[in-house]
């Protein structure tokens, strides 16, 4: 863990290196992915089975029979304590409700009476959400991405998970079911992406790939989009957390490690107006670490991602964290309400002392799907609008080409293209050539 001052001559070389966390993935990661896309556009099913059989220890005759059966499923709620289920259901009608709001209607303008201009809200017809596995179980990440595309409407959500050894966590499973997840395939990494993008004899192609993953994951999105869309390149987690000196250490201390159990490239980085306050709160850090259950996971986060940055003033704080766009930003002082409209840049937005980011992890409301890696300057988090497309519907009458007609056919001879004027000067001479 690094402890700087932002007035220090040497402070952007010292955080570089906590911005260049990302860049840890070097070509060879690019190189692979490219085999398995290409491997699995060639071999489909085949390909999906050998991967899954080297990398999750896996074996299957097809991968149908990889696929996620009812009675699975309701073993998994026989599993789940009434408790744990309660709690995913509130969880589902939080984040539904919330998204709710977003919801877009199609359109139609008749402002001028001789033309109709309007725009379509269309929800796509499948999609497919990656959820991670291996190192925890996330049902919460099963709801982020599978309640906003039932809210919009989309006609199938396919989910694919990487189950080593074949375990799936039922309270995953739960999760997909009561989010509405359709069909859930025991598939992961890059040949999980690659199929669902091109489509095998058994897993279906969808229209866009969302959720988060590890750096092969992330890559593969990235190589099949534009055959595919996709929410955005996740890179590891964040949180920065803005603080006056107000509040409890050791409540700050918990929120830095909340990301930083996350894995070993999440960053945890505290900005304070208060020197002492947050050598308190690094030496609250580590005394928590010594009591998780992930502390080799954690503590490898903060010793080399981690940092206490004092600011000369809340001005400089806020200046810092608009230029890292961070993933996660809590405001932990007396009056969030006061700077909040001088935030320009983040994912997530926590305000005072008593809104843990864990809060908009499970139940807020607020999907917890976000960029990452400084691209909440222009990304913005998983929503409604991930999963429709927009179509722009244009009419005009016979008076409205009248009108407007002459212009149309001088713009498109200032650029040279005549058939494009011609297309409108042949109506408006009405079919003389």
């Amino acid at each position: 863990m690094q402890f700087l001052d932002i007035r220090d001559n040497d402070f952007d070389a010292k955080f570089a290196a906590i911005l260049a966390r990302s860049e840890e993935t070097g070509l060879e990661v690019e190189e692979v992915v490219k085999g398995i896309i290409a491997d699995i556009r060639s071999r489909g099913d085949e390909a999906l089975l050998d991967y899954t059989r080297r990398f999750d220890r896996l074996a299957a005759k097809t991968v149908a029979a990889l696929e996620v059966t009812e009675e699975e499923f309701n073993a998994a709620f026989a599993l789940v304590t009434e408790e744990d289920i309660a709690a995913l259901k509130l969880a589902v009608e939080r984040v539904a409700r919330f998204h709710e709001k977003q919801k877009q209607q199609t359109w139609l303008s008749t402002e001028e009476p001789d033309i109709m201009l309007g725009q379509m809200v269309t929800p796509l017809e499948r999609v497919g959400i990656y959820v991670p596995g291996g190192k925890a179980s996330y049902p919460s990440s099963v709801i982020m991405n599978a309640v906003p595309a039932r809210v919009a409407g989309v006609g199938e959500v396919v989910m694919v998970a990487p189950t080593p050894g074949g375990e799936i966590s039922p309270h995953v499973l739960v999760a997909a079911r009561l989010s509405g997840v359709d069909r859930v395939f025991r598939i992961g990494g890059a040949q999980a992406v690659a199929a669902l993008a091109y489509g095998t004899a058994t897993v279906p192609k969808v229209d866009k790939i969302t959720g988060p993953g590890n750096i092969y994951v992330a890559t593969a999105k990235k190589l099949v989009f534009g055959q595919v869309g996709i929410d955005m390149i996740a890179g590891p987690s964040e949180i920065l957390v803005i603080s006056d000196g107000s509040g409890t250490p050791a409540h700050i201390a918990a929120d830095l490690l909340s990301q930083a159990e996350h894995d070993e490239l999440a960053s945890s980085i505290l900005i304070t107006t208060d020197r002492s306050f947050g050598e308190r709160v690094a030496a609250e850090v580590e005394r928590q670490l010594a009591l998780l259950s992930r502390e080799t996971i954690a503590r490898a986060s903060w010793e080399k991602y981690g940092a206490v940055i004092v600011a000369g003033s809340l001005d400089e704080a806020i200046a810092f964290s608009n230029r890292i766009a961070p993933e996660h930003l809590e405001l932990a002082v007396n009056n969030p309400f006061e700077i909040l409209p001088r935030i320009r840049n983040a994912g997530a937005v926590f305000l005072g002392h008593f809104t843990p980011e864990a809060a908009g992890d499970y139940l807020a409301g607020p999907n917890h799907t976000l960029p990452t890696g400084g691209t909440a300057r222009f990304f913005s988090p998983l929503s409604v609008d991930d999963f429709v497309k927009k179509s722009s519907i244009v009419w005009f009458s016979e008076q409205g080409l009248n009108r407007l007609g002459p212009d149309i056919v001088r713009i498109a001879g200032l650029e040279g293209l005549e058939a494009h004027g011609k297309s409108v000067s042949i109506r408006l001479g009405k079919g003389k050539n």
